[in-house]
């Protein structure tokens, strides 16, 4: 298993409760938008950012753990990247359902 499967693995044993993986599904898209709209609306940015960590905190409430990068902020990136592995999970298997 290659460093970043371990830590993708680390990262889901902090993460199993479902309000926080609703939450992270939330806050996680709206950390990251809030990069490249700094550019262009640094105010709409801030507030993106400081609500998207809102998220995250009140889902690590439900899960009564600290978030993972309190640990090692390398956790910052593996949090991007769970959140892209289970978009994509959730888009193939909207793919897969049967249309009506």
């Amino acid at each position: 298993m290659s460093a970043i499967e371990t830590m993708i693995e680390n990262y889901k044993k902090d993460h199993t409760h479902p309000m926080n993986k609703a939450t992270h599904m939330v806050g996680i898209p709206m950390i990251l938008a809030s990069l490249p709209v700094l550019f262009f609306a640094p105010a709409w940015a801030a507030g993106l950012f400081v609500v998207g960590w809102i998220f995250q905190f009140i889902g690590h409430a439900f899960e009564g753990k600290a978030p993972s990068f309190f640990r090692d902020p390398r956790f910052l990136l593996v949090g991007a990247t769970w959140y892209l592995q289970r978009l994509g999970k959730l888009v193939a298997a909207w793919k897969a359902a049967p249309q009506a």
